[in-house]
């Protein structure tokens, strides 16, 4: 300990006490004692180095929903591949482009289906060996022809009351007759002609479609390229429940793109979409066994999980004429349950 003077009175105190006793000045070796020489830390206005800055969200692109809406539908997965690869190919990365990856799954799925359905169809000689059961019934139905018309039509009423069961209308499209059958009756029918029926029999029984759609299948220069004479030959020998297909293929779009009722009924009476009567449209609607509500609340989640919506902009997208086409109460159910 040391004794140091006072600069402003004059007196000595000790160099540990805090303060002059006489005046009271502070000492000012314990002040730079306490306050040791340090670096300044330079101003940096706010700025932090190493804030991160948070990516965007990606969201699904309008393209990849559309490739996905076409590709489900069936008769127009062509469209959906189409777009489905454009989205893939513009490399926005700003999107996501998960659903164009499924697109082009679902429109591989529909032509695989075209080209089994075609293996099938070709004729008497190019028939799939392993469809036993088929050739069975066709040969049935072929002895019960030259038999009698009656037996024939006994066969086509009972196949007409079991419309509404999947699998009672599947085994009915296996007993109808093909061009096989009807060659018995007529032996100058040529083989075109006969190849467009048999054609036409795959599509019925394996994508269910309507009449004008097989029709237009037949004779599209996109599809099988059959002669219009050939392919009204088909249609007219046909025999087909096509109210059966009509709920068939709106089954699928219940259980599969959760469509409402008037949106399933629309679609499956567009020209642009399955092209079956008024008559079965309203059949298939009154038959499908869906819940309404829950395809409304899963078509909710889709738009909340995909599109990030709000709840009330969902509500808006169930009932739009424009949209989903959902009623308020179905539309109200499913946003009272979204998580």
């Amino acid at each position: 300990m040391a004794l140091i003077k006072c600069p402003d009175c004059g007196n000595e105190f000790s160099d540990q006490a805090p303060h002059c006793p006489s005046c009271g000045r502070l000492n000012s070796n314990i002040q730079q004692q306490a306050s040791p020489n340090r670096d300044p830390i330079p101003p940096n206005n706010g700025y932090r180095s190493n804030a991160s800055t948070p990516q965007p969200v990606k969201k699904e692109s309008g393209l990849g929903i559309a490739a996905l809406v076409f590709s489900i539908l069936g008769c127009t997965f062509v469209v959906g591949a189409i777009l489905a690869i454009i989205d893939l190919c513009k490399k926005d990365n700003t999107k996501k482009h998960t659903l164009s990856k499924v697109a082009l799954i679902v429109a591989g799925v529909w032509l695989i289906i075209g080209i089994i359905g075609a293996a099938s169809g070709s004729g008497k000689d190019t028939k799939p060996a392993t469809d036993n059961a088929a050739e069975s019934a066709v040969n049935d139905v072929s002895e019960e022809m030259s038999v009698g018309q009656n037996e024939t039509t006994e066969a086509t009423s009972e196949s007409s009351n079991i419309e509404s069961s999947a699998e009672a209308t599947s085994e009915a499209f296996n007993n109808e007759p093909s061009a096989e059958a009807t060659d018995n009756k007529d032996g100058n029918i040529p083989t075109e002609y006969k190849s467009a029926l048999n054609k036409a029999y795959a599509y019925s029984q394996s994508m269910y479609m309507s009449k004008a759609g097989i029709y237009d299948q037949l004779t599209s220069e996109y599809g099988e390229k059959f002669s219009a004479e050939a392919a009204q030959y088909a249609i007219d020998n046909m025999e087909v429940d096509w109210k059966a297909n009509a709920l068939e293929k709106a089954k699928t779009y219940s259980d599969t793109m959760y469509m409402s009722k008037l949106g399933v009924y629309n679609q499956l009476i567009s020209e642009y979409g399955e092209k079956f009567t008024e008559e079965e449209a309203q059949y298939a609607v009154d038959n499908v066994d869906a819940d309404w509500k829950e395809n409304a609340l899963e078509k909710a989640k889709t738009y909340q999980q995909s599109m990030d919506m709000s709840p009330e902009a969902i509500r808006d997208q169930l009932v739009s004429d424009y949209g989903e086409q959902f009623t308020k109460e179905e539309a109200d159910y499913a946003i009272e349950h979204l998580e």
